[in-house]
C-alpha cells in the first residue's frame, strides 16, 4: 500500500495501491510511514510518487465509503478527521517535500499534492482537479484555506468554483505546480530537487517553526489560521 525508501538523504514515499484512493487504512499506512521519515536525523527531504503509471492519486475511496459493514478500508468514522490531520502534517513537516505527480489527482489526491512543498507535474498526460463542485459537494473550508495558500487567487477561483481540470502544462503557467517533466524523467527531477534542499531539512526545528508560521495558528499570511490549524480542528469551521 505504501513503500518508504531512502536514497541518500531523500526519503521516497511510494504508494503502490492501484489507483492510490483514501479510506482509513490508506490514512494509516501513510501516517506511519510519515513516522518513520520524522524519526530520522540529519539533512532530509521527502518525495511523494505513485507505483501507478495514470494515477498519483484518484481521490476518496467511494466504494468503500459507500458499503457498509465491515471493509478492508478500515473505520469510516474516523475518515475525516484522520485524513485532515494527515493533510496538516504532510504542510508542517520539518523536512523540504515535493509530490511528483504522474498522472491523475482528484480531490484528495490533489490536496495530497498541494500539502507538499513543491509539486512537478507529468507534462503529457493527467488532470488535477478538485471535483467537489462538478460532483455535487461543498469544499470545506479547511480545504478551501490550502488551496488559496498554495496557489493564485485565478487559478484558485477556477479550481475551487469552476472544478478546472489542469494540465500539466497549464498548472505550471497558473503557478499550481513548480515544474514539468516526461514521465520517464519526472520522479528524478523531483528526486534531483529534493537533494538540493535536503539540507535546509537538518534543522527540523526551525524548517518546521517556519512552516507553522506560514499555515498554522494564527498564520502569518492571508488570514487569521492557516489551513494546517483548520484542518487539525475542523470542528470549528463547520458551514
Amino acid at each position: 500500500m505504501i513503500e518508504l525508501n531512502k536514497e541518500g538523504d531523500v526519503f521516497r514515499l511510494t504508494m503502490n495501491a492501484g489507483e492510490n484512493r483514501w479510506n482509513t487504512a490508506f490514512v494509516r499506512a501513510f501516517a506511519a510511514a510519515l513516522d518513520e521519515v520524522e524519526a530520522s536525523t540529519g539533512p532530509a527531504a521527502l518525495v511523494t510518487a505513485s507505483a501507478s503509471q495514470k494515477f498519483f492519486s484518484n481521490g476518496l475511496d467511494l466504494e468503500w465509503h459507500r458499503s457498509q459493514g465491515a471493509h478492508p478500508g478500515g473505520d469510516r468514522s474516523v475518515f475525516g478527521d484522520e485524513f485532515m490531520a494527515l493533510m496538516a502534517r504532510i504542510i508542517t513537516l520539518p523536512i523540504p517535500t515535493i509530490a511528483a505527480v504522474n498522472g491523475h489527482a482528484f480531490g484528495a489526491g490533489f490536496m495530497a499534492a498541494l500539502s507538499h512543498d513543491l509539486r512537478f507535474m507529468r507534462v503529457d498526460r493527467g488532470f488535477a482537479c478538485a471535483n467537489e463542485v462538478a460532483i455535487g459537494m461543498v469544499i470545506p473550508p479547511p480545504e478551501l484555506a490550502l488551496f488559496r495558500h498554495k496557489m493564485p487567487m485565478n487559478a484558485f477561483f477556477e479550481t475551487v468554483q469552476h472544478a478546472r481540470r489542469w494540465t500539466g502544462p497549464d498548472a505550471l503557467k497558473a503557478g499550481i505546480v513548480q515544474a514539468t517533466a516526461p514521465l520517464e524523467t519526472l520522479l528524478e527531477a523531483a528526486t534531483a530537487k529534493a537533494a538540493s534542499l535536503a539540507r535546509l531539512g537538518a534543522d527540523r526545528e526551525v524548517y518546521g517553526r517556519m512552516k507553522e508560521s506560514l499555515y498554522g495558528e494564527n498564520a502569518a499570511i492571508n488570514n487569521v489560521h492557516g489551513p494546517a490549524y483548520m484542518l487539525r480542528n475542523r470542528a470549528q469551521f463547520h458551514h
